[in-house]
């Protein structure tokens, strides 16, 4: 498994991003409402950093906000760690 995805918000953040994109207070809102509990700001964007170092997620700015999007490697990464879950669940 990519070390990047061995935190579970940072594989929840690529399970929001599969499939398509979205602003950081979006995805921070969906994983708050997920996980039942606020998460701090701070936390939250040194996870979303995290995955951009690693080259599992990007970034760009459109207007005030920063839009992420999962890249090539980031849905490899997911899919991989998926197919894993399945035999673990068989």
């Amino acid at each position: 498994m990519a070390k990047w995805l061995q935190s579970g918000p940072r594989r929840d953040l690529c399970v929001l991003l599969s499939g398509s994109e979205g602003t950081a207070q979006r995805l921070k809102s969906r994983l708050e409402e997920h996980y039942d509990e606020r998460i701090d700001p701070k936390t939250f964007y040194a996870q979303l950093s995290a995955l951009e170092d690693a080259g599992l997620v990007e970034k760009r700015v459109e207007g005030l906000a920063d839009v992420y999007s999962l890249t090539e490697a980031g849905e490899r990464a997911l899919r991989d760690h998926y197919e894993w879950m399945t035999e673990q669940l068989e």
